[in-house]
């Protein structure tokens, strides 16, 4: 999955563009350099609500035994600022 970086300016200029790299990958669009925006294809989208059944879900189902979960994985690409102070 690729992952393509536009200026609004350049999105602005040809969303044709930025909607044909989004087929490949998220595409991060910036206002004066910092991310503002992520434009994605309808199923990558539809991939990001799919999150299945939550931890809790399963807990309630199951009375006793082994069950089968499966935390979805973030990606090496995602990160965010932390303020500590």
């Amino acid at each position: 999955m690729a992952i393509t970086t536009i200026s609004s300016r350049e999105f602005n200029q040809d969303a044709g563009g930025a909607k044909k790299a989004a087929d490949k990958g998220p595409v991060i669009i910036t206002d004066r350099g910092k991310p503002a925006h992520v434009l994605l294809s309808f199923e990558d989208y539809r991939k990001l609500l799919d999150t299945g059944p939550s931890l809790l879900e399963v807990l309630k189902q199951k009375e006793e035994g082994d069950f089968e979960f499966q935390p979805p994985r973030m990606g090496d690409d995602v990160s965010r600022a932390v303020d500590l102070g």
